[in-house]
């Protein structure tokens, strides 16, 4: 154990937040890096235990013990070459990964878990500032080359890894700048979007190649995907929303959250001068409106901060789960699993409500198609998939604006996955058990292969998913070596 005493004698602290009241004025981010010498004592909290359960908690199992003491001693340059052999964008999960290395955590079983997301995020942001992350491009090119589509967590860690071997990779991004959901789905008060744009330059320097605004199926077709590539990789996440399935859905007023994320983050990236994407069909704004969110994960979450910025009327979250017991864990998920909801978040602290048990029945509109109301009641259960109602507990509240954040079905079929003819499994994402589809040299990672997910899992997903990449090409025959 580094230090035998220091979980004792070390309280966990609270990540730095700026004041929720001055914060939602504007679309800043809203996290501070606590101070060195505090970071150096709770990393002292790290007992480094014999079995590690926060590296198996971690999809990309990450080294946590190992970069948790070279914090502790002060030896920041080894713990990111430590951190950035397991994990290709630190920045990205230490802001906005929901952290189940904590919820593993041997601490969290009775104490407050270390506070390694926080460790993890202050790592990467002291290598920038002092130019330890420099590029790094191959020494030699394989000659093959290899065609990423989607720019989200999974491909660009998919094209990172590829690109780190030897081979030529170019990614395709439809929309105006690169990220996935990760640019146009995140609030910049959780990830600030330079910080993207700050990676990508790095990886540019290392030889990548990004092309946004290209639609493949649209603007370039497969054929010539296949004649131009070695390999495909599809990262196209799973963005086609879950229907919520009650009476009143399609009334004017209703949209699915992604659709108003997107929106406020295209505004927030034109207050900020950056790139134009595409003008919408209808404007959906929260402002001076009676907002109400289905749904009580991070994606709707973020929708009730979003509409706290605009300054609506309310915003009420309805979610169907049980209300949050006080250790924090529902019965069924105990340690070492991850807790499905917490007891706050960032964005209530802001602003707004959360209601449990609470289940959306019907959406009211007026004579003219707008939605005014929003009907359900009480349940019980541990899921969505074990609700029983409340009898009596039928209630209404207004609603001029409602926003559905229940998940994701599956990545869009139309276009792409249609025209390579890929295999799906019964949940409509593409099969491909060991990454590679049933289409010979095209492989798939992230959302589009194993459903709706985390940051870590995407980045976890497109590094195993070269992996295979690479094999496969390195066992056919070989191009000849270009320095």
């Amino acid at each position: 154990m580094p230090d035998p005493r220091g979980f004792l004698e070390v309280p966990r602290a609270a990540l730095p937040e700026r004041d929720p009241a001055e914060r939602v004025k504007d679309y800043g981010e809203i996290y501070k890096v606590l101070p060195e010498p505090e970071l150096r004592r709770q990393a002292q909290r790290c007992m480094g235990c014999g079995v590690p359960f926060c590296n198996n908690g971690c999809p990309l199992g990450n080294l946590i013990p190992d970069w948790n003491d070279l914090v502790r001693l002060g030896r920041w340059e080894e713990a990111i070459e430590q951190l950035h052999a397991t994990n290709n964008f630190p920045e990205f999960t230490g802001l906005v990964c929901p952290a189940p290395c904590e919820s593993a955590c041997v601490l969290d079983i009775n104490d407050d878990a270390v506070t390694i997301k926080q460790i993890e995020y202050s790592i990467i942001d002291r290598a920038f500032q002092e130019g330890w992350v420099k590029p790094r491009p191959p020494q030699e090119r394989t000659g093959k080359r290899v065609a990423v589509i989607g720019s989200g967590p999974a491909g660009m860690a998919a094209a990172d890894e590829l690109n780190q071997v030897g081979h030529e990779v170019v990614v395709f991004e439809r929309d105006e700048a690169v990220g996935g959901l990760i640019r146009f789905g995140v609030p910049d008060a959780k990830l600030e979007k330079w910080i993207i744009d700050r990676r990508v330059r790095v990886l540019e320097a290392e030889g990548i190649e990004f092309r946004c605004r290209v639609d493949v199926g649209r603007d370039i077709s497969v054929e010539e995907l296949r004649e131009q590539f070695d390999a495909i990789v599809i990262a196209i996440g799973s963005r086609v929303p879950r229907p919520l399935g009650v009476p009143g859905s399609d009334l004017n007023g209703v949209h699915f959250a992604m659709d108003y994320l997107y929106q406020r983050n295209r505004y927030v990236a034109k207050l900020q001068g950056g790139p134009e994407g595409p003008e919408p069909d209808v404007v959906i704004t929260a402002k001076d409106k009676h907002v109400v969110v289905i749904g009580g994960g991070d994606t709707g979450m973020d929708c009730i901060s979003n509409a706290n910025r605009e300054q609506c009327k309310s915003a009420i979250l309805l979610d169907v789960y049980p209300e949050v017991p006080e250790s924090g864990r529902y019965p069924d998920t105990p340690w070492p699993m991850q807790p499905r909801r917490s007891v706050t978040t960032y964005a209530l602290e802001e602003g707004g409500e959360r209601r449990f048990g609470r289940q959306v029945t019907d959406i009211i509109g007026d004579q003219h198609g707008n939605v005014v109301e929003v009907a359900g009641r009480e349940v019980r259960g541990t899921s969505s998939r074990s609700l029983e109602p409340i009898p009596g507990s039928e209630f209404t509240m207004p609603a001029d604006l409602v926003l559905i954040a229940v998940g994701f079905t599956h990545p869009e079929h139309e276009g792409l996955i249609s025209e390579l003819g890929v295999e799906l499994d019964g949940r409509g994402n593409v099969k491909a058990p060991m990454y590679e589809t049933s289409v010979d040299g095209v492989f798939v990672a992230g959302d589009a292969r194993i459903g709706a997910s985390l940051i870590v899992n995407a980045i976890a997903e497109g590094r195993r998913c070269a992996r295979m990449v690479d094999r496969k090409l390195r066992a056919a025959q070989p191009a000849a070596s270009a320095a």
